[in-house]
């Protein structure tokens, strides 16, 4: 056992001892390796294939769906997932409301900046990844926004008579996504991604249920013990933006703007328009969100 001495000799250097371990911590990005993102170029190009996989065990569909808020205020980050999700009332959905329909475009602006934002989580198997081939024939969890969900709508339900309709996540009728990232007039766009004609993943039934059996759960992310309460997010919306529902942060707010996390000019709560393509940029905010 160590001596009172000894430990009143370490206790000078403690201060010193523990700041280091703090900026050890603090440059540890937060990474979950379930998450497979396509990895872009210099220019924000991009392009890989995968697969979409169907739903996993007794799950009912391929497909999470869930909402969350993310913005800075005089107080710090607001990171959390919205109760409208389950179609319940949210303390920012309705401080949005409140400013949308105050009829002044500022206050638009500052509900626009703060709106809810789509998100669909799948799981995929990984075809081909130029960038990083490590990743290919792996199964991954993949999050996407209403850009590329349309794109998974039009193949199930094409627009014209002359096109085959597909379920993008079955394994045997199913067909491949090349995914097609380019940066348009600044954003990021899906536009020319596109599902190739209709395949088997596999003639090996066997090799079928592996990879079904191997799917991650998606229950986790719409599960309402992972959502805070309404009177614990009104709790830390208060806290992040204080008394005055219009304050913002200003370097948030140029942040944003540089990172083109913009909203189409809409109602702010609809959550149609809006991807998370920079998905690194929040998982490293979210360390900061308690």
């Amino acid at each position: 056992m160590a001596s009172f001495s000894d430990f009143k000799k370490r206790s000078k250097n403690s201060i010193g001892d523990l700041t280091k371990k703090i900026e050890e911590l603090n440059k540890t990005d937060y990474k979950d390796d379930r998450f497979w993102r396509p990895e872009l170029d210099k220019s924000s190009n991009g392009y890989a294939v995968i697969r979409f996989l169907p739903a996993p065990g007794e799950e009912e569909l391929p497909w999470a769906k869930y909402y969350s808020h993310g913005f800075k205020g005089p107080g710090g980050w607001y990171i959390e997932n919205s109760r409208t999700t389950f179609g319940e009332n949210d303390p920012v959905s309705e401080m949005n409301s409140q400013l949308w329909n105050s009829g002044n475009e500022s206050d638009k602006d500052i509900a626009r900046a703060r709106k809810r934002r789509l998100h669909y989580v799948s799981n995929i198997l990984v075809v081909s990844d130029p960038a990083n081939p490590q990743n290919e024939g792996k199964i991954f969890l993949y999050k996407y926004g209403k850009r590329i969900f349309d794109k998974i709508q039009e193949a199930m339900k094409p627009e014209f008579e002359d096109e085959e309709a597909i379920n993008p996540f079955d394994f045997w009728a199913g067909a491949n996504f090349k995914l097609k990232v380019r940066k348009v007039a600044g954003f990021i766009n899906y536009d020319k991604s596109e599902f190739e004609s209709s395949s088997a993943l596999s003639d090996d039934d066997a090799q079928l249920e592996e990879t079904w059996k191997s799917e991650y759960a998606l229950s986790e992310f719409t599960d309402p013990s992972n959502f805070k309460s309404y009177d614990e997010l009104k709790e830390k919306m208060n806290r992040v933006i204080g008394n005055d529902i219009r304050a913002i942060d200003s370097a948030a707010q140029t942040t944003a703007e540089s990172t083109n996390f913009s909203t189409e000019p809409s109602a702010p709560e609809v959550g149609a328009g809006e991807e998370m393509d920079n998905l690194s940029y929040f998982e490293k905010l979210a360390n900061n969100s308690d």
